[in-house]
């Protein structure tokens, strides 16, 4: 398979899966391994062309990011701030900086993966029982607490296969957010932590970088922006009207499959 043809699949699977609870680093390690896409630039490639899935998430809720560059940005009792995002994205940044080294050489594995992934469908299943319906349906009622408490829930996610938005959508259930609330702050707090690592990893790697992975580069991160603005609005309706207990059943038969395949 060409390198054109790994971009735009590998483009496709981060945009449907990246917001989606049910781990787009899992998905990536699977598909990458199924298709050959493998190796250090494979894994520069996955990491950049979340560039595009964060495109798209300021682009749909580009009213709030816009306010975070206003006063009423600044003031956490006025709706969500920056205090809020930065409260919930400070604890992973923190455990990130400290444990990428072991993470990179030691948990990006399809039978890693697949103990995430039922991991972290057993969490959503806990979290459905434990806290949905909360009471607290926009995020602007949220408090800096929850923020930072739902940034707590989003560590796993550094673990491949768990999810960051399966992780800080339960941890939100947990806190009394309601489905939508709970998505639309993973969403949102999910920008600033892709960003970073994006910078970090190209940064670390730019002598890996040409023309022509620039290129393919472009492509996917395209592909994955597209993909990953309809996934997130297709998701968001889907809460109002259902639970995360299909995403935690699709979790368990992946894992399985992952188990058998690369057995």
């Amino acid at each position: 398979m060409d390198g054109l043809a790994q971009a735009v699949i590998v483009g496709v699977v981060e945009g449907l899966t990246e917001f989606l609870p049910i781990s787009s680093t899992g998905h990536m390690i699977i598909v990458g391994n199924a298709i050959g896409f493998k190796g250090e630039m494979a894994g520069v490639f996955e990491v950049a062309i979340q560039l595009g899935a964060i495109l798209s998430v300021i682009y749909l809720y580009r009213q709030k990011f816009a306010r975070f560059f206003t006063r009423g940005g600044l003031d956490p009792a006025g709706g969500l701030s920056v205090w809020h995002v930065g409260a919930g994205m400070a604890p992973v940044m923190g455990t990130a900086f400290l444990a990428h080294g072991y993470i990179k050489n030691y948990l990006f594995s399809p039978y890693t993966v697949a103990v995430g992934l039922i991991l972290g469908g057993a969490l959503m299943l806990a979290a459905e029982k434990g806290g949905a319906g909360g009471a607290l349906d926009e995020t602007d009622q949220m408090t800096v607490k929850q923020a930072f408490l739902i940034g707590l829930f989003q560590i796993l996610a550094l673990w491949p296969g768990f999810s960051r938005s399966g992780s800080t959508i339960s941890g939100g259930l947990f806190l009394g957010l309601s489905r939508r609330a709970a998505a639309e702050f993973s969403f949102i707090v999910a920008v600033p932590v892709m960003f970073a690592a994006c910078l970090y990893d190209l940064h670390k790697n730019f002598a890996l970088l040409d023309a022509g992975n620039l290129a393919l580069l472009a492509v996917g991160s395209a592909v994955a922006c597209l993909t990953a603005s309809l996934s997130i609005a297709w998701f968001v309706k889907f809460l109002n009207k259902s639970s995360l207990k299909s995403f935690a059943v699709y979790r368990f038969l992946l894992a399985a499959v992952t188990f058998w395949y690369f057995s």
